[in-house]
This record gives C-alpha cells, structure tokens and sequence, in this order.
C-alpha cells in the first residue's frame, strides 16, 4: 500500500535547503517520491511504501538541520507508470496524447482522451493537482469565506441581534484549509486516476524531443500528439530590491501561495497589485485584524473591471479600514530594521511605506523554462506564453497548449475548458475554436465582483451603439431583507440588436448571479426576452431582470415582481 504525508518543515530560507531537505526524507528506507515546492512554501510531500514511522523521517530531516512536523497521512492511489525498456531507448508503447502538466487543463485533457477511447499519460514535475487546490482557489476562497464569517460576527446587520467575534485562532484557520486542500486534491486529482485506466500517470520532468517525443527525467517516451498544460506562477516586476521570484529575491516576499501558509498573522502588511488576487487577500488579512496598505499601479484598483465598480468597491474596503493608493509607481524595495519598506511616487511626489510583511500579487506568468519548446518549434509570446491558433495548436502540428500557460484568461474553470478542447481536436482534428466572448470573472472580494461580455467601455471601442443600464442593490428586494444593499448591477447592450453585451455585478453573492448573464451573452438573449422570464422571488439574481426593466422604466414606481 502506498501511503503519502505531507509535513511542515520549519528552517528552509533559499533553494539549497529543499534539496537538503528532500535528500534527508529519501535516505528513509520506504520512501518512493520526496518533493519541496519551493523553500518559502514551508512544506514538503512524501510518498511511502510499506510501513514507514513518521519519526524516522522527521529525525532525518532534524539531522540535516530543520524542524518536521505531520499535517496529514493518508493512503493514496497507486499510479500505473509507463517505463521505457526497448533498446533504443524509447520507451515500450506509444501514447496517442502526452499531456504535461497535472493541473485542472491537464486532467481535462486526459480525460477526454480517455473518453474518447485513446491511451494518455499525465506528466507532473510537482504536486498533483496543479494551482488550484494546492495554492489558489481552493486554499484561498475558505480563508475568505472564514474571515468572512469572523468580520460579520463583529458586524450584525440587524437590530436586536448581537453578536461577539471572540479571539480568531489563525493557525487553526490555516489547519483547516491544509486539510481541505489535502482532501480535495486527494479525491478530485489522486482519486480520479483509478476511474481511467486509458491513463498513465508519471511522476517526472519531462521536455520536448524531435517534434512529437517528450523526455522524462532522461527516458524518451514516443507520442502521437503533445498537450503542454504547465500553468503559472506568480511574478514581480522589475524593481529595485526585488527579482523575479520570492525564492531568488535578495528580498524574500510573500507570494499569494505562500501568504497563505502563515502560521502567525501580521500585524501589519503591504500588498502589491490590486487585481483579483490582490484584492482577496488584502480584504482577507485586513478583516484578520492585519493593517493592510494596497498599492496600485494603475488609476484605479480592479483596474480591468467597469469603472463604476472598481469606484464602488474601493469605498467599501476604505469603510473596512484598508489604505488604498493607486497611481503608485514603485521604485525601490528594501528591509530596513525587520521591516519592509516601499519607496515610489505617486502625483510626482515620492512617498514610502513600511510593514512586517509584503506580499507581491502584481500578476503570473507561464511555466515555459526548459520544456525544449524552441527545439520544437514551439513559438513564445513577449510574457513566456505559448502561442496558439484559435484550436490551441502551436507552430508544431503535434503540439498543442492549454490553460495558463498559454497566457489566456488565467482561470481554472477556462482551464479545464481548454484542456478538453485542445485534446479533442488534438486527437480527432475536429476543429473547435476557443471562445473566450463568455467567459465569468469573479473577484471573491466581499463584495463580489461577478463579470461577462464587453464594458460600456470596451463596447464603445468596438463601434457598437451602447445603452446601459445601472442598478443599486438598494432595488433589489432580497437585499433589502438581508440588510446589505452594497453594490449594483450593470447591464452593457447593443441599442441596435437588444442583445445583451456585458453583465458587471458587484454585490455580496455576485458570484451566484451572473451565470444568468453568461447564458443570455452566449446564446444571444436579447433584454426584451430577460424582462420577459420569471426571475424567483426573494433572489439577488432578481437583479438582473430588474436592470433589463431599468433600460424602459423606473423600477422605483414598480411593485414586487412587476415589470
């Protein structure tokens, strides 16, 4: 039986110490796999064979110079790998898709090759799963949903109810999305495998050979088609006192990976960049009990949402206490007496501030290094991204991208959208072109921001004749009753064609409202048909049937469900 544990390792401070560390753990007899996700993760995994104590692996790594401690054990899947045994090398079998990569793009891949009855292997250098579970929505969006709970609890919206947010246990907090992370990755990655047996899974580094053969940790294995699905990691502009990578940086910071590994809070922290990312975890710590300042680039935080919201959003992290600059320029980065201190201008007037911690959130970029891609014939774009034609193919027939790392709309769900489709046409040649004209964006703020289509902006640009329509929450009956009318709803449609454009939501659940806007985008709904459907009585999605009646008539003067 296989079993795998992933420990806390306390002590690593650069590279050097992950290979210290995963050296110590494979000199334990029983151990298969040993990995570090980086230094400043603070974690390693361990894949065991047999009956293994525990103790030995942490002595092992106490010997080499840091502290272990268990987080979860638990059994695992065995994985059917492929080994190359032929004399030239390359390999036994031949796989009719080779996906790199084991995230949501890379998994969808597999199985929709599986699906369609072709035999897959999965390759992954790192942990299974990919971003998501491990390092992004999955660990991110129950630390919000706890702050969440913990600010409503000091914030009671109805007369007569009181409550009290007792003392918040962060490290509890943060035990409970390690196991949540654990048991997700475990069911919707690890688990999954044995359903498919059209699938291989290698645990390895692999890298393109010739134009349709991929090396794995030095064994060549032949495929008829290439996926490459490696996703993204976080970046950090060029600034003075900063590189490229917290792990390389003469200044270590915080990623939005490791930010989230924190065992104690903050008092106090900086949080670069103000898009999606950013945002969350600066509410997220900011309702903690940490004194956040947010700097911006840009005019405005949000900056690639509707104006409107992004205005209307930052009113209300204010009211939360968060200091928000935009406009702010960065030109130095240094740690001055344990702190860290941030120097740029903003207006032309230079202006600093300092903090315990900085957490670097100004954007990702793909995983493109050493995957012999120019080899390939595999072109690049000027961010690292994989260039693809509209069916995800690259330059070289054979291969095909999806998911991050190709640098298009850097979500999970688009992801494994892409996985599937890249597959099927690489498999089949079917042809299916990728649409992005649909696609949500949510910023898990609180208030949400929930999004599709086109801004009033962005439709003006592209020659269409624009109407719009605005609607505050304060119209929206289920608000009303729940006390909380922050926010609006925001319709973008074309006067010429009455279909709707662009939906733009910033409300306290946005985020279960706006699949109605999708669906109406995607299939050409018109906002006649909108104020034509019965929307259910108390919701806030009632919203949007509320601003299509706003382009006609003043809600105010309406009664309950009329329209």
């Amino acid at each position: 039986m296989l079993e795998q544990i992933e420990f806390d390792i306390r002590g690593m401070t650069c590279d050097s110490c992950v290979l210290h560390v995963e050296r110590a753990l494979k000199k334990v007899s029983g151990v298969r796999e040993a990995e570090v996700p980086g230094w400043e993760s603070g974690r390693a995994s361990v894949l065991l064979e047999g009956d293994v104590d525990s103790q030995a692996l942490i002595g092992s790594v106490r010997l080499a110079g840091y502290g272990a401690s268990v987080k979860t054990r638990k059994p695992v899947v065995e994985h059917r790998v492929e080994k190359p045994s032929s004399s030239d090398g390359r390999g036994n079998g031949r796989f009719d898709l080779m996906v790199i990569g084991a995230g949501s793009a890379g998994f969808a891949a597999a199985i929709k090759g599986a699906e369609l009855g072709y035999r897959v292997a999965v390759v992954e250098a790192n942990t299974i799963g990919g971003t998501c579970v491990n390092v992004g929505c999955v660990p991110s969006k129950t630390l919000i949903r706890a702050m969440e709970q913990y600010h409503q609890a000091s914030q009671p919206r109805f007369r007569g109810v009181h409550t009290l947010p007792g003392e918040l246990n962060w490290a509890q907090v943060i035990a409970d999305k390690d196991e949540l992370v654990a048991e997700m990755r475990q069911s919707k990655y690890v688990d999954v495998l044995a359903a498919y047996p059209e699938i291989t899974y290698i645990q390895g580094r692999a890298r393109l050979i010739g134009d349709n053969g991929v090396e794995i940790d030095g064994k060549a294995y032949p495929s008829a088609k290439i996926l490459i699905a490696t996703g993204a990691q976080p970046w950090a502009p060029s600034i003075p006192g900063l590189k490229v990578g917290a792990s390389h940086s003469p200044l270590p910071y915080l990623t939005s990976a490791t930010a989230m590994e924190l065992k104690e809070l903050p008092r106090s922290m900086i949080v670069l960049g103000a898009n999606a990312v950013g945002l969350e975890l600066a509410q997220t710590f900011a309702r903690a009990g940490t004194h956040v300042t947010l700097l911006e680039l840009l005019p405005r935080i949000a900056p690639f949402e509707d104006q409107e919201i992004s205005e209307a959003l930052q009113d209300y992290l204010e009211e939360e206490g968060l200091e928000i600059v935009t406009g702010f320029q960065t030109t130095r980065a240094e740690k001055l007496d344990g702190r860290y201190l941030l120097t740029g201008t903003q207006d032309s007037q230079e202006i600093a501030f300092d903090a315990e911690q900085l957490l670097v959130a100004t954007g990702r970029r793909p995983n493109t290094t050493n995957l012999g891609l120019e080899e390939a014939g595999v072109r690049l774009g000027t961010r690292g991204e994989i260039l693809v034609d509209e069916t995800l193919r690259t330059e070289n027939p054979h291969v095909y991208a999806a998911g991050d790392v190709s640098g298009q709309d850097m979500f999970v769900y688009v992801a494994a959208y892409g996985g599937g489709l890249a597959a099927e046409n690489a498999l089949t040649d079917s042809g299916r072109v990728y649409d992005a004209s649909y696609i949500p964006r949510i910023t898990f703020t609180d208030p949400q921001i929930a999004s599709a289509g086109l801004t009033e902006e962005q439709a003006r640009e592209q020659g269409y004749t624009v109407r719009v329509s605005s609607l505050p929450m304060a119209h929206v009956p289920r608000a009303l009753a729940a006390r909380d009318t922050r926010g609006l709803v925001k319709l973008v449609a074309d006067a010429d064609t009455d279909r709707l454009l662009g939906a733009h939501i910033l409300a306290p659940e946005a985020s279960e409202m706006i699949q109605t806007a999708v669906l109406a985008i995607r299939f050409g709904v018109t906002l006649t048909q909108l104020r034509q459907t019965m929307f259910p009585y108390l919701t806030n999605v009632e919203g949007i049937k509320l601003a299509a009646v706003a382009f006609e008539k003043d809600v105010t003067l309406l009664s309950c469900c009329a329209g």
